[in-house]
C-alpha cells in the first residue's frame, strides 16, 4: 500500500525539515488553543456581568432602602430632626410630628456609633472605615478575596451610621457591598484569580453607578481608583459598563430614572471664566490636602485610645453630635445643602462652615471606626466651598462670574479629583449626579489642576501609585519590558568577556585552561568552518578531569552537547521563556539563520536580570 503524499513529502525534504514542520504546526495549534481559551473566558465574564449587576442593583435598592428606614427612626422619630435630600430622591417614609430636639443630636450619633462598633468589630471588623479602601486592598493584595458577610453587615452598619447622623456617603458601603457581591459570585462558580478579581471590581462599579444615578462614570471610577497617578485597569471597563448599566437599571426600576440633583441650567459662557475657575483649583485642592490630613489624624488618634475598638464609633459619634449641635448641616449625608446651594439660597458665611465643618464631622463619623464612604462628604465640601468661592469672586468680577451657583459643580468635580486622584471619573460622575453637562469643560480644567496640586497623601490609603506597583502586574511588567529588549542589545552591554569558541578537536588539557579564564558553565564547539556545532558543560569536564587527569586523550567532539539556541534578534521575553522551559541558564546566541550557524555569544539568565533592573531604573527616572 502506498502513499503519495508522505512519498512526495519526504522526497521533497528532509526528515529535519518534516520534524520542523510538524512542530510549527503544534505550535500553532496550541497558540490557536490559547486564543480561544481567552476568548472564551472574556465571554464568559461579559455573561457573568449581567447577573453581577442584578445582585448589585438588588443590593442597592437595599441598601438605600435601609438608609431611609435608619434615618426616618434615628434622626426624625428620636430627635425631630429632617434634614433635606437632593431634588431628585424622595423619602420612602413619611416625616413624624415629633419637634426637633437639638440636644438629641448628641445622643443620637452616640448610639448609633455604638450600634454600629458592636456590629462591625463583632462580626466583620474589615467593613470598618470607609469600604473602599477595603475592596481596594483585596483586589491588589488578597486575591479579590472578600468574606460572604461583609457585603450584609457593611449595609447594616452604615445604615446606622449615617442613618443615625453620621457624615458618611453612600460610595464606601455601596463599593464594599458590590465588590463583595462580586467577588461571592466569582468564588462561588470557581472562577480564576484575574476573572475574580475583574468580576469583583466590576460588582463595585455596578454599585455605585446605580445608587449615584451614574452607571457610565461607575464603570471608569472602578478601572480609575486603583491608582493614584494616571493609570486605569482599562480590562476592566466593558464589565464594569454591563454591570454598572444593569444595576442602575435594577435600581431604577424601584426609584426611577433620572439624575441625583435637580439644577438649573448653567452654561460656560466664555473663555476669559478660565482664570476665576483656576483659582477655585487652588482653593479646591489644598482644602482637600487639609480634608485628608484631617481625616488620618483623626483614625491615628482613635488607632491610640486605650479602650475597645467597639466603642470607637460611638465617641466619634458624639464629637459629631457636638459640632451637629451648633451646625445641623454638617451631619448625614449633606445633600440637601447641596441642593440648596444649587438654587443659590445659602450665603457665604454659612457655605463655609459647612464645608470645614463636615470636614471634621466627617472625620469622627468613618475615621473613628465607623462605616461610611467619603465621596459623598467630598463632594458636598467641594460643592459648599465651590459656592463660597463663586459668591467672592463674583463681588469682585462680576463681569467673569455671572452664575456663582455653577462653581457648586465644579467645586464637587475638582475636590474629589484632587483628594481621591480620580480626575476622568469625577468629572463624568458629577455631570451625571447634576444632570448638568455644559461645565464639562471648566470641570475638566479644575479636576486636571487639582488633581495635579493634590498632596502626598490622598483619601484612600490603599491606592498604589501605578501598574508598576501592584503585585498582580509584576509577571506582566517584566514580560512587557523584556518584550521590548533585544538579545543584541544585551550582548553588547555585557559586562564579562564572552568566551572564544572551541574547535571540535581541541584536546581536554587546553580545554580546562581555556575554561579557567572565563565564568561560564557552558562553552560553545564550533567545526573547522567556524559553525556552531554545540556546547560543552564545564561540570562534565570537571567530572572527567577528577578521575581521568588533563591528560587523558579526549577531544572536545568526545564531549559535545546539543543546547537550545536564540537568535541575536529575538526578545529577552523569549530567551527568559527558553531557559525556563529547558531549565538551564545560559543559552546559545546566533547571529544568522543560514546553514552556517555562526555563533554570537552566550547570555545568561544574569545578564537579563540586570536588563531588566536598568529598564526599571530608566522607567522611574522618567
Amino acid at each position: 500500500m502506498s502513499y503519495p503524499f508522505c512519498q512526495d513529502l519526504l522526497i521533497k525534504a528532509s526528515w529535519g525539515e518534516v520534524l520542523q514542520d510538524l512542530s510549527m504546526n503544534i505550535k500553532f495549534l496550541e497558540n490557536f488553543k490559547r486564543g480561544v481559551k481567552k476568548w472564551l473566558h472574556m465571554r464568559r465574564l461579559l455573561l457573568l456581568a449581567i447577573p453581577t449587576g442584578i445582585i448589585a442593583g438588588l443590593g442597592s435598592v437595599f441598601f438605600y432602602s435601609a438608609l431611609d428606614i435608619s434615618h426616618h427612626f434615628f434622626l426624625d422619630f428620636l430627635a425631630g430632626y429632617r434634614p433635606e435630600g437632593p431634588g431628585g430622591e424622595s423619602p420612602l417614609l413619611p416625616p413624624t410630628d415629633m419637634p426637633f430636639v437639638r440636644w438629641m443630636l448628641l445622643v443620637v450619633p452616640t448610639l448609633g456609633g455604638l450600634l454600629a462598633g458592636w456590629l462591625i468589630y463583632t462580626f466583620a471588623p474589615e467593613a470598618e472605615g470607609h469600604g473602599t479602601d477595603a475592596a481596594l486592598e483585596a483586589y491588589h493584595f488578597k486575591d479579590a478575596r472578600i468574606r460572604a458577610r461583609v457585603p450584609l453587615i457593611k449595609t447594616i452598619a452604615s445604615a446606622i451610621t449615617i442613618g443615625s447622623g453620621g457624615s458618611g456617603g453612600r460610595e464606601g458601603p455601596i463599593a464594599q457591598i458590590g465588590a463583595g457581591f462580586g467577588s461571592i459570585v466569582a468564588e462561588k462558580l470557581h472562577l480564576r484569580t484575574e476573572e475574580r478579581r475583574i468580576l469583583m471590581m466590576a460588582g463595585m462599579s455596578a454599585g455605585i453607578g446605580s445608587i449615584f444615578h451614574a452607571p457610565l462614570a461607575g464603570a471608569i471610577f472602578a478601572a480609575e481608583i486603583l491608582y493614584r497617578d494616571i493609570d486605569m485597569e482599562y480590562e476592566l471597563l466593558v464589565p464594569s459598563a454591563i454591570t454598572s448599566v444593569v444595576a442602575y437599571c435594577v435600581f431604577s426600576l424601584f426609584f426611577g430614572f433620572g439624575s441625583l440633583f435637580i439644577t438649573p441650567h448653567y452654561v460656560f459662557h466664555h473663555s476669559s471664566e478660565i482664570l476665576p475657575y483656576t483659582i477655585l483649583a487652588i482653593v479646591v485642592a489644598y482644602v482637600a490636602r487639609f480634608y485628608a490630613r484631617v481625616f488620618y489624624f483623626v483614625r491615628d488618634v482613635f488607632v491610640k485610645l486605650p479602650c475597645l475598638p467597639h466603642l470607637k464609633p460611638a465617641i466619634g459619634g458624639f464629637l459629631t453630635g457636638v459640632i451637629g449641635y451648633y451646625l445641623p448641616e454638617s451631619i448625614y449625608t449633606g445633600y440637601g445643602v447641596l441642593q440648596n446651594a444649587f438654587d443659590g439660597k445659602l450665603a457665604i458665611a454659612t457655605l463655609l462652615f459647612v464645608a470645614f465643618g463636615k470636614i471634621f464631622t466627617t472625620a469622627f463619623s468613618i475615621a473613628s471606626g465607623g462605616s461610611g464612604g467619603v465621596f459623598g462628604p467630598s463632594v458636598v465640601i467641594g460643592g459648599t466651598l465651590g459656592g463660597a468661592v463663586g459668591l467672592v469672586l463674583q463681588q469682585i468680577w462680576p463681569g467673569l462670574v455671572p452664575n456663582p451657583e455653577a462653581y457648586v459643580i465644579v467645586g464637587m468635580a475638582g475636590f474629589f479629583a484632587s483628594a481621591a486622584s480620580t480626575p476622568f471619573s469625577t468629572v463624568i460622575m458629577v455631570s451625571e449626579m447634576t444632570g448638568n453637562y455644559e461645565l464639562l469643560l471648566p470641570s475638566v480644567w479644575v479636576s486636571t489642576l487639582a488633581f495635579l496640586l493634590r498632596g502626598k497623601k490622598g483619601i484612600y490609603e490603599k491606592q498604589l501609585t501605578t501598574r508598576f506597583d501592584t503585585p498582580i502586574h509584576h509577571a506582566d511588567l517584566l514580560l512587557g519590558l523584556l518584550a521590548r529588549l533585544t538579545v543584541h542589545e544585551v550582548l553588547k552591554r555585557t559586562r564579562q568577556v564572552q568566551p572564544e569558541p572551541v574547535p571540535k578537536d581541541m584536546k581536554i588539557k587546553e580545554l580546562v585552561a581555556h575554561m579557567s579564564k572565563y565564568p561560564y558553565s557552558t562553552f560553545i564547539v564550533v567545526d573547522e568552518n567556524g559553525s556552531y556545532i554545540g556546547v560543552v558543560n564545564a561540570q562534565r569536564v570537571r567530572h572527567i578531569v577528577t578521575f581521568k587527569g588533563v591528560d587523558a586523550d579526549i577531544k572536545v567532539e568526545d564531549l559535545l552537547e546539543s543546547r537550545p539556541t536564540i537568535y541575536s534578534w529575538d526578545s529577552l521575553a523569549t530567551a527568559l521563556k527558553k531557559m525556563a522551559e529547558e531549565k538551564i541558564d545560559e543559552l546559545v546566541v546566533l547571529t544568522d539563520r543560514s546553514e552556517r550557524r555562526v555563533p554570537g555569544g552566550l547570555i545568561q539568565r544574569s545578564d537579563i536580570l540586570r536588563a531588566y533592573d536598568e529598564a526599571i531604573y530608566k522607567e522611574e527616572e522618567i
